[in-house]
C-alpha cells in the first residue's frame, strides 16, 4: 500500500501553488481539522502571508465550488477568492478568513447583541445567494443532485428512520410510518418558490472576518426551497438560539427580500412553508448525529443528539397540527420525551461516584503494562492487527497525536471499526462500574512501538467516555520518552 496522494505529494503541490502566487515559499504549514468530507484542508502561510490550500480528489465537486465562487462573487456575496487552483484541478489556493466562525463566536460571548447582528448580516448574505444569484445559476453546474425534489426529501427522512429512530429500540409501525413519510415528502416537494437553495446553511460554516460574515462550504448547493436554508441556521442544535431571535432573524430575512425588491413572495405561504422544513431539518440532522455518533462514535456527534432532541420537543409543543400525520407525530413525541432527552444529555456526574478510568498507550516491546486497578484487571487491546503508519516515511517521526496520522488511521485503517467494537466492550464495564461503586478500571492499548495506533486509541476512548459518562479519565503514553521524532532526526 501506498501513502495516499493526499499527504506528503499535496503538501507540495500546495506549496508549488503558493510560491506561483505569492512569490516566496510558505514557511509553515499547518494541516486542519478534516471535514465530514475527503477534502484536506491546510493553512500555509509565509510571514503576513496566509492562505488555505485545498486537496480533494472530486474534481466534479471542486468544479462546483468554483463555478458558485466566480458567481457569488459576481453579485458581492462575501466568499473566500480562489486564487490559483492547480492544472488538474485537484488543488487549490484560496483567501484565508481566519479561524472564527459564527458558531464558535455565539459560544465565547452568548447571546450578545453583537452576536445577533452577525446573525441578521448572515440571512442577508443567504438572500442574496437565493434570490439574486439564484436567478442566473445554472444548475446543471451542480456536482451530485441538481434539486431538493421528493426523492431528496425521502432520502433525508429515511435517513433520520434509519440511522436515529431504528436505533432507539421504541416499538412503531415501520410501514405505516414510511407510508406517512412518502406523502410528507411529496407535499414538501410541491412548496414553492424553488430557488438555489445552500443545503448546510449553519453556524459553523460562516466566518467572521473583518467585520462581515463570509460564507464558506456551500458546494452543495442545488434547486430548492429557500425555507430550508433559513431553518438550518435557526434551528441548529448546538446554538439553541431562543424563540425571540428566531422570529427576529426570521423577520428580518424577510425585510431583506422585500429590500431586494425579490417578486413573487407570498409572506404568509413562504412562512407556512419554512414551519414544515424547520421539521424536516431537525430529522434530518437527527440522522446526522445518529449515524456520526451513535455508528461511528464520534463525542461531538453524540454531545449534539440532546439538544437536537430538545429542538424537536419544542417544534412538536409550539405546533400541534405538524406533521399533520398521526403515526409519524406519534413517534416523534415518543422520541422527543424529557426522558430520552436525559438518556443523551451530558451525564452530571454524581457526587458519591468514584469511578475513574486509567487509560494508557504501550509498546509491545516492553511487555504488556500491570494494571492499577484494585479490582484486578481491566482491558488490554492489540492495535498491531491495524496497518501501521510508522512503516510510512510520512508518518514515521509523528505520533498518533498528529493530524496526518490520524487522518490516515480513520481513513486508510480498519481503525474506525477496531474502535467501535473497543467502546462497546469497555461501556459495558463502565456503565456496570457506576452501577456497583467501583473507583477504577484500567483500558490498555498497544502496538509495535506505542507512537502511532495504539496513542491515537487511548485519546480516542478518553474522548469518547468523558462524552457519553462525564467520567474523570487519566491518559498516560508509556513509551513517549523514546518516540522517535522529527526533532530528534534533525538532530542526528
Amino acid at each position: 500500500m501506498t501513502v495516499n496522494r493526499s499527504s506528503a505529494q499535496s503538501i507540495g503541490a500546495l506549496e508549488k501553488l503558493f510560491e506561483e502566487q505569492f512569490g516566496k515559499k510558505p514557511e509553515q504549514i499547518d494541516l486542519l481539522p478534516v471535514s465530514g468530507s475527503d477534502r484536506r484542508y491546510y493553512r500555509l502561510q509565509a510571514g503576513s502571508t496566509s492562505a488555505i490550500g485545498t486537496y480533494n480528489s472530486n474534481i466534479a465537486e471542486n468544479n462546483t465550488y468554483f463555478y458558485f465562487t466566480e458567481l457569488f462573487r459576481k453579485h458581492d456575496i462575501n466568499v473566500p477568492e480562489v486564487y490559483k487552483t492547480s492544472k488538474d484541478r485537484c488543488f487549490y489556493l484560496q483567501q484565508d478568513l481566519g479561524t472564527t466562525s459564527l458558531f464558535d463566536q455565539l459560544m465565547k460571548e452568548g447571546q450578545t447583541k453583537e452576536v445577533r447582528q452577525y446573525f441578521h448580516k448572515a440571512l442577508v448574505q443567504l438572500a442574496k445567494v437565493q434570490w439574486i444569484a439564484g436567478r442566473e445559476v445554472d444548475f446543471n453546474q451542480c456536482f451530485a443532485t441538481k434539486q431538493f425534489d421528493e426523492k431528496a426529501i425521502m432520502a433525508d427522512l429515511m435517513y433520520f428512520k434509519y440511522y436515529f429512530a431504528d436505533l432507539q429500540k421504541i416499538h412503531y409501525n415501520k410501514a405505516e410510518v414510511v407510508d406517512e413519510m412518502e406523502e410528507l415528502s411529496k407535499e414538501l416537494g410541491r412548496i414553492q418558490p424553488q430557488m438555489l437553495m445552500y443545503r448546510d446553511f449553519q453556524s459553523r460554516n460562516l466566518m467572521l472576518h473583518n467585520g462581515e460574515v463570509y460564507l464558506i462550504d456551500y458546494q452543495g448547493g442545488m434547486q430548492g426551497p429557500p425555507q430550508y436554508d433559513i431553518a438550518s441556521l435557526l434551528w441548529q442544535a448546538k446554538a439553541q438560539l431562543p424563540d425571540a431571535w428566531k422570529e427576529d432573524l426570521l423577520n428580518g430575512y424577510i425585510r431583506t427580500l422585500h429590500d431586494l425588491h425579490i417578486p413573487r413572495m407570498d409572506e404568509i405561504h413562504f412562512r407556512r412553508g419554512y414551519v414544515q422544513f424547520v421539521l424536516l431539518r431537525i430529522l434530518q440532522v437527527l440522522g446526522a448525529y445518529g449515524y456520526r455518533g451513535l455508528i461511528e462514535h464520534k463525542p461531538h456527534f453524540i454531545s449534539s443528539i440532546g439538544p437536537a432532541l430538545k429542538n424537536l420537543q419544542s417544534f412538536l409543543s409550539d405546533n400541534p397540527q405538524q406533521p399533520a400525520y398521526p403515526a409519524l407525530r406519534s413517534l416523534l413525541e415518543r422520541l422527543s420525551t424529557k426522558e430520552m432527552q436525559q438518556k443523551y444529555a451530558i451525564p452530571v456526574r454524581a457526587e458519591d461516584s468514584k469511578l475513574q478510568v486509567n487509560i494508557c498507550s504501550f509498546s509491545y516491546k516492553n511487555g504488556i503494562p500491570k494494571s492499577s486497578s484494585p479490582h484486578g484487571g481491566g482491558y488490554v487491546f492489540d492495535c498491531r492487527g491495524l496497518l501501521n503508519p510508522g512503516r510510512y516515511t510520512a508518518y514515521k517521526h509523528l505520533t498518533g497525536n498528529d493530524p496526518l496520522v490520524k487522518q490516515f488511521l480513520e481513513r486508510e485503517t480498519r481503525m474506525p471499526e477496531f474502535l467501535d467494537h473497543a467502546f462497546a466492550l469497555v461501556s459495558l464495564n463502565v456503565e456496570d462500574y457506576l452501577a456497583r461503586g467501583f473507583e477504577q478500571l484500567s483500558v490498555s492499548f498497544g502496538c509495535t512501538g506505542g507512537q502511532h495506533r495504539s496513542v491515537y486509541a487511548a485519546e480516542q476512548l478518553g474522548k469518547f467516555l468523558t462524552a457519553r459518562y462525564n467520567v474523570p479519565v487519566s491518559i498516560t503514553h508509556l513509551n513517549e520518552k523514546k518516540w522517535v521524532l522529527q526533532e530528534e532526526k534533525e538532530a542526528e
